[in-house]
């Protein structure tokens, strides 16, 4: 496994690679990694001949009162981890080598950036989708791996790959929870004892959910109403937001759906905002 810092030495070598006809994958993440980012890097591995993991906290998808220097690193534990699953290069970058000086374009949807998590955000998905245009510019995989869990992050990631003509597979891979439902996240290791166990609400009301449709029931208003009940149950859980939109587009979906509809749930623990989602029907 290669760890490489700089944009040059990286090219450089993936062009040497490319040259030999090998596919390349690209697994972009924080860092701090955990099983669903293993999950990624073995669907990537599965896939192409190279794999290309990045580390990068990204300073530009946080807003000025978040987490940026809470959000936890262990860059020794993520190397190990990735050693440990065959990647072939860890990409690394500080933060002066992907934002030079006077660097001023970004890379922005101004629809679907704004809504549900954008929503709560602002600026956040134009930080994601800036950074993630610069990875693929950098890396120019064949295909990348992102988890579903973050769900408007992959649709807004799959319309930008489109609308800009990248000629670049994006995959979605489903979402890695622990033994207790919880998703995997990193934030995880952010949560106070007592509210690591309240976060198991998440998964509890989006069985609710799944549940209610297996009945037979295609009422939005229903469905969340129920959600939002089982929510209700946890007090130390702060509920941000319950969302029901079109699985593909995350349009708002109204009175009985009839294609398939995603849940997406927001709730906030202490200072730790959790996410989570199903998608149903």
């Amino acid at each position: 496994m290669k760890v490489i810092a700089t944009i040059a030495e990286l090219r450089a070598a993936l062009k040497a690679e490319r040259l030999k006809g090998k596919s390349i994958g690209l697994v972009p993440t924080m860092g701090y990694l955990h099983i669903g980012h293993m999950t990624l890097v073995r669907h990537s591995k599965g896939a192409c001949d190279i794999t290309v993991v990045s580390i990068f906290v990204n300073p530009t998808q946080f807003g000025p009162n978040e987490d940026l220097s809470a959000y936890p690193r262990d860059m020794a534990g993520d190397l190990a981890k990735l050693e440990a699953e065959g990647v072939d290069y860890v990409f690394t970058p500080q933060v002066a080598e992907i934002y030079r000086p006077g660097a001023h374009t970004i890379v922005d949807n101004p629809v679907l950036s704004r809504i549900l998590i954008g929503k709560i955000r602002p600026g956040h998905f134009r930080g994601v989708t800036t950074v993630v245009t610069k990875l693929f510019n950098i890396v120019q995989p064949d295909h990348a791996f992102f988890g579903e869990k973050d769900y408007q992050q992959l649709t807004i990631i799959r319309r930008m790959v489109s609308d800009l003509d990248m000629p670049i597979e994006i995959t979605g891979v489903a979402t890695v929870r622990e033994d207790d439902g919880v998703a995997c996240s990193s934030r995880n290791a952010m949560l106070a004892p007592a509210d690591r166990k309240a976060a198991v609400i998440l998964a509890k009301s989006l069985a609710q959910a799944e549940e209610m449709v297996g009945q037979g029931q295609r009422s939005v208003p229903a469905i969340r109403d129920a959600v939002r009940a089982v929510l209700e149950t946890e007090k130390r859980g702060e509920i941000e937001s319950v969302d029901i939109r079109d699985a593909r587009t995350l349009d708002p979906v109204s009175g009985k759906f009839r294609q398939p509809v995603v849940i997406l749930l927001t709730v906030r623990f202490g200072k730790v905002r959790l996410i989570d989602q199903r998608v149903i029907g």
